[in-house]
């Protein structure tokens, strides 16, 4: 049976997160994993030292109210965090799936993540957590660890689910587009839905010639395939095809460059996900 994992974190992006978890797990029989990471400083009752410049006869007193305010604030993020996956479990069950479970851990996220993955068919996660500003269009912390960590595919979700018609795949013919293909074309979550195959390039003959090769491998898969070469830049182009034909889905290679790079000349991968309206699947 596949298995998807969903990290939910008390965000306004968690109904959406349980809301697409329960949408593919519906359509392709999976059971659904809830994690919820409690980072160690969360849980930790060690007090931090802020008495280096109070006296010595109040020093003691001061520091045990402190060890007892970090003692309640530790409880009280264990029992947020037990609610908050017990309301995310309710909401994937009204959902019509059963099988799902709900795991919190102390931990950081990404040694989290390489401890459940390894079973799992895809992992969802918001684009934003609780700590994200909507003003300046940041995307959370976590997402860029999370998909440079991760051997799973990655759906990054939007603030809102809404049923899923179609869906574009950003083609460049590399490794991590073909992998986008192969998943789509063995993907019982998709199955039914329109597909369109988006390239930003020039339409030189190598270029038609993949691109018709992986509309192929799709059609034979029951995929009722468009496929469109557009020269430009890849943000342009695919962020305006989404506009146009009010895609749904868009599935896309992620973070071909090492981190030093990206500082320096930017991603592809960050711009799309942070600019697009919809979900975005990521493939590394």
């Amino acid at each position: 049976m596949k298995k998807l994992i969903a990290f939910v974190d008390g965000s306004v992006y968690s109904q959406s997160v349980c809301d697409h978890a329960a949408w593919i797990a519906s359509r392709s029989d999976s059971s659904i994993i809830l994690l919820h990471v409690l980072g160690r400083r969360d849980v930790s009752a060690t007090p931090t030292n802020m008495s280096g410049s109070i006296g010595l006869g109040a020093r003691t007193a001061i520091l045990e109210e402190l060890a007892e305010l970090d003692g309640q604030k530790a409880r009280l993020a264990q029992k947020r965090a037990r609610a908050i996956l017990e309301d995310a479990k309710s909401s994937i069950r009204n959902d019509g799936v059963e099988d799902v479970s709900a795991v919190l851990r102390n931990d950081e996220m990404i040694e989290t993540l390489v401890e459940y993955e390894n079973d799992a068919d895809l992992v969802v996660i918001g684009k934003r957590g609780e700590a994200a500003d909507f003003d300046t269009m940041h995307l959370g912390s976590n997402l860029e660890r999370v998909v440079r960590s991760s051997k799973r595919p990655i759906l990054s979700v939007s603030r809102a689910f809404k049923p899923i018609k179609n869906f574009l795949v950003a083609f460049d013919g590399g490794a991590s587009s073909m992998k986008a293909v192969s998943h789509v074309a063995n993907s019982s979550a998709l199955e039914g839905l329109q597909c369109h195959l988006v390239s930003a390039s020039e339409p030189k003959v190598d270029v038609t010639q993949r691109m018709e090769g992986a509309a192929a491998l799709l059609r034979d898969a029951g995929f009722e395939v468009t496929t469109e070469i557009t020269p430009g830049h890849a943000e342009k182009v695919i962020g305006e095809k989404i506009e146009r034909d009010s895609i749904d889905l868009l599935l896309m290679g992620a973070y071909g460059h090492s981190r030093i790079r990206n500082l320096i000349i930017g991603s592809t991968t960050t711009e799309m996900v942070r600019s697009c309206k919809i979900p975005v699947l990521l493939f590394r």
